[in-house]
């Protein structure tokens, strides 16, 4: 496999992902698909609403179809249970967004499903990922980055796997908030997977399916840039979140996504801290959370606030990359 066939992956992807999305953002607008924004929200992203949502469908046609086309092609003798994995997670996480969305959307339920609802679908996906994958003899134990020792932990190693599924899927979604922000940290982040997945290992259907994603949010990209015309809503942000996680799984990088995904574990924390402090306290240690709408409220424009934030998702992929290629 070499750089040409990465770079056609994510041609294919990005093409595929152009093409398609003025047939279906249209489609969506006559559905009347559009985004509902929340009243607390930032004064500002009122004049957001109405905007078509559910483009996450794009993304997963695109990678779905990529990450199939570009496996048979460039490895004919694939079907692994890793490839079945991978587009298991992004089609299982996507389908329950598309829920979530259309019950928003469609059905005027602005909450879209309740959290035990999502919960529950996000579990049982994350339980199927872990059944499926102890039929393999897949091993149970994590390596710890910048150093040789690797942690056993048995059955434990379920609960990982339900922590990791679940927590990125979240911690992706709530990076979904302004126009690109979520695309770009994402395409990113997969980057860097891709990357690590091809020099380090070699593993043909990982580096693939983390190139087509990177392909189709690069497309994406197009469509979703400030002024967005579709925002992928929870339909991408999930499929997207649960693909991170088994990527980092099934290439035993379980704790390097921590630092490669650092912006969306900095928006998970001020999210926890913004609740804690509010419940304990009354008080409010940001303007507001997310962490991306803190700075819109300090008075950063919309396009400053994203492209900051890539750049802090650029410095963590680089940083995740280093250590794993030095010390993994």
């Amino acid at each position: 496999m070499n750089e040409y066939i990465l770079l056609i992956t994510m041609a294919i992807s990005f093409a595929l992902t152009v093409v398609i999305s003025p047939m279906i953002i249209p489609f969506l607008r006559r559905l009347k698909f559009g985004q509902s924004i929340r009243e607390d929200g930032p004064e500002s992203h009122q004049k957001k609403s109405g905007t078509p949502t559910m483009g996450g469908v794009m993304i997963i046609i695109s990678v779905l179809a990529t990450t199939l086309i570009a496996s048979y092609l460039f490895n004919p003798d694939t079907g692994s249970i890793q490839l079945f994995l991978v587009l298991f997670v992004l089609f299982g996480y996507g389908l329950l967004g598309f829920l979530d969305d259309y019950i928003k959307v469609a059905l005027k339920r602005n909450l879209g499903l309740t959290s035990k609802q999502k919960m529950l679908g996000q579990i049982v996906i994350a339980l199927v990922v872990y059944f499926i994958l102890r039929q393999t003899d897949f091993p149970t134990y994590i390596s710890i980055p910048g150093t040789s020792f690797d942690l056993e932990l048995g059955w434990g190693y379920a609960l990982l796997i339900l922590f990791m599924l679940v927590g990125a899927s979240n911690a992706v979604n709530l990076t979904d908030g302004l126009d690109g922000l979520l695309a770009g940290t994402a395409a990113i982040a997969f980057g860097a997977f891709g990357i690590l997945a091809w020099t380090g290992q070699m593993n043909v259907e990982v580096t693939i399916f983390s190139l087509a994603i990177v392909g189709a949010l690069l497309g994406f990209l197009v469509f979703n840039a400030h002024p967005a015309k579709v925002f992928m809503g929870d339909t991408g942000s999930l499929a997207l979140g649960g693909a991170i996680a088994i990527i980092a799984i099934l290439t035993k990088m379980e704790l390097i996504l921590v630092i490669i995904g650092g912006v969306f574990v900095l928006e998970t924390l001020s999210v926890i801290i913004q609740v804690i402090s509010f419940k304990t306290t009354g008080k409010r240690v940001f303007k507001m959370s997310p962490l991306h709408h803190h700075y819109e409220l300090k008075g950063w424009s919309e396009w400053r606030v994203v492209t900051t934030f890539w750049s802090v998702g650029l410095i963590f992929a680089v940083l995740g990359i280093y250590i794993e290629v030095m010390f993994g």
